[in-house]
């Protein structure tokens, strides 16, 4: 929880989009558990909301980033293509190529 504490801190005052996804969803479980507990003045809860909706965007629009990153490139017929990601095959354990 102290760490928890330390992170808070540390990423007040920084821009939202330079938090890593990490310390995003860090901040957002410690919204979603402060909410749980129901003992939050409505205002706050009004704020700790809309914080978390701004960091839930983010987590998502990173993921984003990631998915189009991890796009397998592949070498056929000596041209460069493009791949997308697709878990399946990996979980099946199919090899490409």
């Amino acid at each position: 929880m102290e760490t928890e504490k330390q992170t808070q801190k540390e990423l007040q005052g920084q821009p939202e989009q330079d938090y890593s996804f990490e310390q995003a969803m860090n901040e957002l479980e410690d919204i979603v558990s402060q909410l749980e507990h129901g003992d939050v003045p409505l205002e706050k809860a009004i704020d700790l909301f809309q914080k978390g909706m701004q960091l839930s965007q983010l987590c998502g629009h990173k993921l984003s980033q990631v998915e189009r990153k991890i796009e397998m490139i592949m070498e056929a017929d000596g041209e460069i293509v493009k791949k997308p990601f697709d878990p399946l095959i990996e979980e099946s354990g199919d090899s490409v190529g």
